[in-house]
């Protein structure tokens, strides 16, 4: 098997198809179609079902992925291993959004003068779906909210968040979950830890949510909760970067719920220069 063809393969895995696989891998449609063609005919079996311009992955293109990221990985990894530890190439890290919105800014800074020839791609999620990526090996690292107890992942304690929830002003004081009046929740969507946390925190105190509404950033998270639309749990770092911080309330949460590490994980055993020197610039961050 050939990396390229392997590469190929994913591309259009990933793409659900020939033409936007073609369009991202700036190659005519005709020599994609041909590469997956003749890589179905080496190993013997399709890897695609074919419905009109559809194609979808067959058990056996499914299998092969986790093989050829496998083996991408690995060349990378080679690649890396013989240039002296320089890093270089393609670093895919994912971050939460919180932690993205109010530390990574100066970090990223200083990283890309450091090491220019690192091309650095940043995506945001939550909390379970960022791991679920990294070990996938679709993200070479990703920060996350800790502890996170895996052993197929290394995990490197960072920074230290202290939540809180906000609500509109005028809200009495929160106490306990029993003294939430707004029973809607805002938060982002499942498989974020802060998420969970606040859900749990109802829970434990018998309080039943009667509606979650999903966003996607904590300025229209922030916004809904000033108008009176429900509550939300915000890291304290972010919310004192957010313009409209003054336009809610907020209400401390209990110590064993309040407090948040958060960490980098990155697959046991792969080496990868960028990542060391990405989590270096971090640990300084940290302090």
């Amino acid at each position: 098997m050939d990396l390229d063809d392997l590469s190929i393969f994913q591309a259009v895995l990933r793409e659900g198809g020939i033409t936007r696989a073609a369009n991202r891998l700036n190659r005519v449609q005709s020599n994609v179609t041909t590469r997956i063609r003749q890589l179905e005919d080496d190993l013997g079996v399709a890897l695609f079902l074919r419905e009109g311009k559809k194609l979808i992955p067959s058990a056996a293109g499914r299998v092969l992925d986790g093989y050829a990221q496998r083996l991408l990985d690995l060349a990378d990894e080679a690649r890396a291993a013989v240039a002296d530890n320089v890093p270089r190439g393609r670093m895919r890290f994912g971050s939460m959004e919180s932690t993205a919105a109010a530390r990574l800014a100066p970090v990223l800074a200083s990283f890309h003068a450091c090491y220019p020839e690192v091309q650095l791609e940043l995506r945001t999620a939550g909390t379970g779906s960022l791991i679920g990526r990294v070990l996938g090996g679709e993200l070479d690292a990703a920060l996350v909210c800790g502890p996170v107890h895996d052993a197929r992942l290394v995990s490197v304690p960072l920074f230290e968040e202290e939540l809180v929830v906000v609500a509109a002003l005028g809200h009495p004081p929160i106490k306990s979950a029993a003294d939430v009046r707004t029973r809607s929740l805002l938060a982002f969507e499942p498989g974020c830890a802060y998420r969970q946390r606040l859900e749990n925190w109802l829970t434990a105190a018998g309080v039943t949510a009667e509606r979650i509404v999903e966003l996607s950033s904590y300025h229209t998270m922030v916004g809904c909760a000033a108008s009176g639309m429900g509550i939300a749990l915000v890291p304290r770092s972010l919310l004192d970067s957010l313009p409209a911080r003054g336009a809610v309330s907020i209400h401390p949460l209990p110590a064993a719920l309040a407090h948040a590490q958060t960490v980098l994980v990155r697959r046991s055993g792969v080496a990868a220069p960028a990542v060391d020197a990405l989590v270096e610039l971090l640990r300084q961050s940290a302090g």
